[in-house]
């Protein structure tokens, strides 16, 4: 998964667990309602100070978010590599024997 997905799904879930609207947050970080949207989606890439301002409107610390966010990628991995994976083996070469 993208990071834009889990930083957009993290802001997401913190606005709604405030009981927010999207306009509302919007209106207090200073970003249009559609471009906010599209980050909660995950399909635009918010800049470092795009990112300070909506986690500021939401009073949620930017090393809260980014914890967050490392948290669901652990998750994905954990279960990525709770797979096995079979790598493929070469054949070694076979050893000559020594000329009489």
């Amino acid at each position: 998964m993208l990071l834009r997905t889990h930083l957009g799904e993290v802001i997401r879930d913190s606005r709604k667990v405030q009981g927010r609207t999207l306009r509302d947050v919007s209106a207090s970080a200073r970003v249009s309602l559609g471009y906010l949207s599209e980050v909660e989606r995950g399909e635009k890439e918010a800049s470092s100070e795009l990112l300070a301002a909506i986690c500021d409107a939401l009073q949620l610390p930017l090393s809260r978010l980014f914890a967050e966010v490392s948290d669901r990628f652990a998750g994905e991995e954990n279960e990525t590599l709770a797979t096995p994976v079979a790598l493929p083996v070469r054949p070694q070469p076979e050893a000559q024997a020594p000329a009489a």
